[in-house]
C-alpha cells in the first residue's frame, strides 16, 4: 500500500472522527449553532437555488456551448486588449443581479471557454460586488458618501485584482495566450446577435425573477417588484420563440412542454413559484430529448450544478454554524464579538470588517441591512466600506467552488488581495470622511 497516497483519506477520516468525539453537545451555544446551519440551508434553498442558482446553471450553459471559444478568446482571452476585457469585465455586474455564488458559474464558463486569468477574476468580483441596485439601495439607507465610495471602490477593484491576478501567474497566461494564438479556434456557427438575444432573455428571466422588494413602497423599483413576475413570463414566452427560431427546435413540442405550466400559472396565479418551477422542469425535459445543441446545452449545465451545488451546500451550512441564518445571526461566533471589534478607524477593525466579510455569505441586497445594524451598533464609516467592499464578492461557500474551478493557491491570492484592498480601502475612506 501506497500510504503517501492514502494520507489524505486518512487525515479527513481522523478529523471527522476527532470533531464528533468531542462534540460539545451539551452546550447551549453549540446547539443553537447547528440548528443555524440547517436554518441557514433551508432559507437559501428557498430564497436561492430556484430563482437565483437554477437560471444561472442555464445561463452557464449558454456560455459554454452556444457563446463561441473565438469570441470568448477575443474579449476575454490572455491575448485580448487588456482594455477591452477589463472594462467588459468590471462593468458586467451592473447588468447582473447576483450574489457570489450565483456568479460562479458564469465565472466557471468563461474561464473553461479560454477567458484569461484576469479577466475572469475581474468578472468574478465585479458580478456581485457592482450590483446596481444594491448601491442604490446603499446609497439611499446608508448614505450618498458611501454609496459613491462603494461604487468607485469596486469598479476599480475589479480591474486591480484581475490585473494582479494576471502579473502575479503572468508566465502561466503567457503559455496560455501562446497555445491560443496558435490553436485553429472554431467559427460562429450563427450569428453574433441570435446567441446574444438568447443569452439576453435568460439574463432578464433572472433579474426579474430575482427582483426583491425595496424597503420604500413606491417608486420604479416597487413598481418593477409589483410587476415582476409579469415580466417573467414576458420573457419566458421570448424563450420559447428562442427555442423555436434560434434552437431549432420543433414548435409541437414546445407548445407541448408549454402548456403544463400555462395552465398551472392559472391555477396558482397566486404562487408563481410553482408555476416558475415547472417551467425549469419542462425546459430540463424538452432540452434532453432535443439532439444537437439543446441537448448539449442541458448536459453542459447539468455539469456545472453537479461541480458547484456540492460544494455550496456543504459551505452554507459551515457559514450559518459559524454565524448563523440572517433571522437570527447567532452562529458559533457572537455577533457582538464583530460589532465590538469593528468600532473607530483602526487597520485592525478594518482588517476585522474584511476578513468577516469575506468569510459570511451575503444575498443579493442583504448586505444593507445588516450594515446598518452593525452601523448602529458603533461600527465606524472605514470598515463599513471594508466590510461592503470584501462581503459580497466572497463568502465561505464562493471560495470552496472557486478552489475546484481555479486550484488552491489562486484561490488564496484572489482572497487576499480582496482582503488586503478592502481594508486599505476602509482605511482610507475613514480617515477622509472621519
Amino acid at each position: 500500500m501506497n500510504w503517501r497516497e492514502e494520507y489524505k483519506p486518512l487525515l479527513w477520516i481522523s478529523g471527522f472522527f476527532l470533531f464528533a468525539y468531542f462534540m460539545p453537545v451539551s452546550d447551549l451555544r453549540f446547539d443553537q449553532a447547528l440548528k443555524e446551519a440547517f436554518a441557514l440551508a433551508h432559507w437559501y434553498a428557498r430564497e436561492h437555488v430556484l430563482l437565483c442558482l437554477v437560471p444561472a446553471f442555464f445561463i452557464a450553459g449558454v456560455i459554454a456551448v452556444f457563446v463561441s471559444q473565438a469570441a470568448i478568446v477575443k474579449y476575454f482571452g490572455a491575448a485580448a486588449p487588456k482594455w477591452i476585457s477589463y472594462l467588459v469585465a468590471s462593468i458586467s455586474g451592473t447588468i447582473l443581479a447576483v450574489c457570489s455564488c450565483t456568479v460562479l458559474p458564469l465565472f466557471s464558463g468563461i474561464h473553461k471557454r479560454g477567458a484569461g486569468l484576469g479577466p475572469a477574476i475581474a468578472f468574478l468580483y465585479s458580478g456581485p460586488a457592482i450590483n446596481i441596485l444594491a448601491i442604490i439601495l446603499t446609497a439611499r439607507i446608508l448614505g450618498l458618501e458611501l454609496g459613491v465610495a462603494r461604487v468607485v471602490g469596486a469598479v476599480f477593484f475589479s480591474m486591480i485584482i484581475g490585473l494582479a491576478m494576471h502579473l502575479i501567474y503572468r508566465k502561466e497566461e503567457a503559455e496560455k495566450a501562446a497555445s491560443q494564438l496558435a490553436a485553429a479556434l472554431p467559427e460562429e456557427t450563427r450569428p453574433i446577435w441570435q446567441t446574444t438575444a438568447h443569452f439576453f432573455v435568460l439574463v432578464a428571466i433572472l433579474v426579474f425573477a430575482t427582483w426583491g422588494a425595496p424597503d420604500v413602497p413606491s417608486g420604479g423599483f416597487y413598481a418593477v417588484y409589483l410587476w415582476k413576475w409579469w415580466l417573467v413570463a414576458f420573457f419566458s414566452i421570448l424563450l420559447a420563440v428562442s427555442l423555436v427560431i434560434i434552437l431549432k427546435i420543433r414548435l409541437w413540442q414546445v407548445t407541448l412542454a408549454a402548456l403544463p405550466v400555462v395552465a398551472v400559472s392559472l391555477i396558482f396565479s397566486d404562487q408563481p413559484l410553482i408555476p416558475f418551477t415547472l417551467g425549469v422542469v419542462s425546459l430540463s425535459v424538452l432540452l434532453s430529448f432535443s439532439p444537437g445543441e439543446p441537448e448539449a446545452w442541458m448536459q453542459s449545465s447539468w455539469d456545472f450544478a453537479k461541480q458547484i451545488l456540492p460544494l455550496l451546500g456543504a459551505g452554507v451550512l459551515m457559514a450559518g454554524f459559524l454565524l448563523g441564518s440572517p433571522e437570527s445571526g447567532q452562529g458559533i461566533i457572537p455577533t457582538h464579538w464583530i460589532a465590538d471589534a469593528v468600532g473607530g478607524n483602526s487597520i485592525a477593525a478594518n482588517l476585522f470588517a474584511s476578513v468577516a466579510g469575506a468569510f459570511m455569505y451575503f444575498a443579493t441586497l442583504t448586505e444593507v441591512p445588516i450594515l446598518q445594524g452593525l452601523i448602529n451598533s458603533g461600527m465606524g464609516k472605514g470598515p463599513a466600506l471594508a466590510l461592503l467592499l470584501a462581503g459580497p464578492a466572497l463568502s465561505l461557500p464562493n471560495m470552496l467552488v472557486i478552489r475546484g474551478v481555479i486550484g488552491t493557491q489562486k484561490t488564496v491570492v484572489y482572497v487576499a488581495l480582496v482582503v488586503v484592498m478592502a481594508t486599505i480601502s476602509g482605511i482610507l475612506y475613514g480617515s477622509w470622511f472621519s
